[in-house]
């Protein structure tokens, strides 16, 4: 870790532990129905067993533990998920640039949930139950391909990789255009999931990707001081005792597990996996044991505010919030892209 930021990890999970908790206040306060933080905070304390009376009618607390809580929360799960992955796919390829929306893992995992609700009523009786890991298996598929055509097409460096990602989340597009049409009755339900939108998602949702969850982010977070010594190149991994194979895969897997937990919930939405971890990396110095954990709480609150922005800047309506972090985005990654230009991993 570079000299200055040791003892700043702490102090920025604390900021962004007060950020995202700003953030949810905001989350389940903002909306037609305006509800109060006093009010709020006293409904759920209402629901402990401390004697405290809720203010809110039923149809209030309805829209608040039923709509905007289950809301936030997934909102904060995936924004974590997806900024952890990309900060995991970033130190195991030890390129800047990697990421689960340019290294193909969302375009994988989109497809394999995809072909989860076309087909999924003829295969299973519970087809709801089998998208993430379709998803997981899609986003594996994707980050294999990617890295295997980066490695042989074009010796494995910064811009190979981000070229190999583009061709191979193209090609995949591009079949689950294919299997779209096969379930023309589900267009409009896939291609508003395609924009990606956390409204569509209850607390089944919730339960449904938790396992999924946790277990990609226990994994990953567990991993970062692994990551660290990958950093230091294979060789001294290797004298230090460690299998740099062996430890790729894990986390590789880990990565794409939560990507595809998040993906298979919220559709496609890009570009949180890239802007998050640099902008940590910035705050919080280049080990890797410091950037997973505060990514990980920055990527949720992040999440969660530009959800906000989604629902509100055109209200009544809605903008989904693939289109919102895209604006984001698209100038950071340019950015991200003219500064590494001349690097070669």
């Amino acid at each position: 870790m570079p000299r200055g930021v040791v003892g700043a990890p702490l102090g920025w999970g604390a900021g962004g532990l007060a950020l995202l908790a700003v953030a949810v206040l905001f989350g389940i306060s903002a909306g037609a129905a305006s509800l109060s933080a006093a009010d709020i905070a006293r409904h759920l304390l209402s629901l402990l067993p401390l004697g405290v009376e809720s203010p809110l009618t039923e149809r209030q607390a309805a829209l608040l533990v039923e709509l905007r809580l289950p809301r936030v929360v997934m909102g904060a799960v995936v924004g974590a998920l997806l900024a952890t992955a990309g900060a995991a796919y970033q130190g195991v390829f030890r390129n800047p640039l990697a990421d689960p929306y340019l290294l193909g893992a969302a375009a994988g995992a989109g497809l394999g949930a995809t072909a989860v609700i076309v087909l999924g009523g003829r295969i299973s009786d519970d087809p709801r139950a089998l998208v993430p890991v379709a998803a997981f298996a899609g986003a594996l598929v994707g980050v294999a391909a990617a890295y295997l055509l980066g490695a042989t097409a074009g010796g494995g460096g910064t811009a190979a990789l981000v070229l190999a990602g583009v061709a191979v989340s193209s090609f995949l597009s591009a079949v689950q255009t294919f299997v779209q049409q096969m379930g023309t009755d589900q267009l409009q339900r896939i291609y508003a999931w395609l924009l990606g939108g956390l409204g569509r998602g209850g607390w089944d949702d919730v339960r449904l990707i938790a396992p999924y969850a946790v277990t990609g982010m226990l994994v990953l977070l567990v991993c970062g001081h692994l990551l660290d010594l990958l950093a230091l190149g294979d060789d001294k991994a290797v004298s230090l005792g460690m299998n740099p194979a062996v430890v790729r895969i894990i986390v590789i897997s880990a990565a794409s597990l939560a990507t595809a937990a998040a993906v298979s919930v919220s559709g496609l939405i890009g570009f949180v996996g890239i802007v998050v971890p640099h902008i940590v990396r910035r705050l919080v110095g280049s080990s890797y044991r410091a950037i997973l954990p505060v990514t990980m709480i920055i990527g949720a609150a992040f999440l969660v505010a530009v959800d906000i922005v989604a629902r509100t800047v055109v209200a009544p309506a809605e903008l989904p919030i693939g289109v919102v972090t895209a604006f984001l985005g698209a100038p950071f990654f340019v950015l991200i892209l003219r500064t590494t230009r001349h690097r070669s991993v």
